[in-house]
């Protein structure tokens, strides 16, 4: 699976991506485990897709 979005799929606002990285950051405590953090880098590059601008991920 792509850690990008498809850029058919509709996109959902940048506020509804952004409250559910905060709700994950919230829920790890803020020690994301390794499976938080391919769930975070995936919400960024959904966020930054978004908002309009460009998000690298994290080799």
């Amino acid at each position: 699976m792509s850690p990008y979005p498809n850029p058919s799929a509709a996109v959902r606002p940048a506020s509804v991506v952004n409250e559910e990285i905060r709700t994950l950051w919230q829920r790890s405590g803020g020690l994301l485990s390794p499976a938080d953090e391919s769930e975070y880098q995936r919400l960024l590059v959904e966020w930054a897709a978004a908002a309009g601008t460009s998000v690298r991920p994290a080799a």
